[in-house]
């Protein structure tokens, strides 16, 4: 016959593993998003110096010899505080770095709407904050300096974007997933769509 003593000792041998388990487990998804934004922070100091080297010479740089994309641009929001160099491509392992380019689209500044892309618990982690008429700044790889404006926001399908890189006009798209405090991907994107104010000149 079960006794009562008996019954909750064996609960209590389930409940002690159970509880290991979901301990480990808990602790390797912490260390996993530790090491995501450790890894993006150390991927941003690198791309600074390729950035920079790429500004010197006006030559793409790669950040680290077995990398298969390079540094095209600086972008910024002053308000906020936030700056990332952007790579070229929006590959996978692209983004595990910074912010991409999406190809076939054109140059910040030029004709057409330039769009970047980036996850949203990394360096698009601030366009939630974004508003109406705030300044997006855009240093290319060639030095030229680009400023925007922040024109609307939208929530949108991954493959119903509207977003025309040909369109006319000079515009700038800044894309990432959707919620923004979602852990698990999705179909929708956020964008925040900004058209060119100004542009000067490079300084080298």
């Amino acid at each position: 016959m079960l006794t009562l003593a008996t019954w909750h000792l064996r609960r209590l041998g389930i409940a002690i593993p159970l509880a290991l388990v979901l301990m480990l487990a808990g602790g390797v998804l912490v260390t996993q998003a530790v090491w995501i934004h450790a890894k993006a922070m150390l991927a941003q100091v690198l791309l600074e110096r390729a950035f920079g080297e790429t500004l010197e010479t006006g030559h793409d740089v790669k950040p680290w010899s077995w990398a298969d994309t390079w540094p095209v641009a600086r972008v910024s929001v002053p308000r906020l505080g936030h700056s990332a160099i952007v790579l070229a491509g929006s590959s996978g392992q692209a983004l595990a770095f910074g912010p991409g380019q999406v190809e076939r689209t054109p140059e910040a500044g030029d004709p057409g709407t330039a769009v970047y892309s980036a996850h949203r618990d990394t360096h698009f982690a601030f366009l939630g904050d974004v508003v109406l008429g705030d300044d997006i700044r855009v240093t290319r790889r060639d030095g030229r300096n680009v400023r925007f404006r922040v024109t609307g926001t939208a929530v949108v399908r991954w493959n119903a974007s509207g977003i025309d890189p040909s369109s006319d006009g000079r515009r700038l798209a800044l894309v990432t997933c959707w919620p923004l405090d979602a852990t698990l991907p999705g179909s929708l994107r956020y964008v925040v769509y900004a058209d060119m104010v100004e542009e000067t000149a490079a300084t080298r």
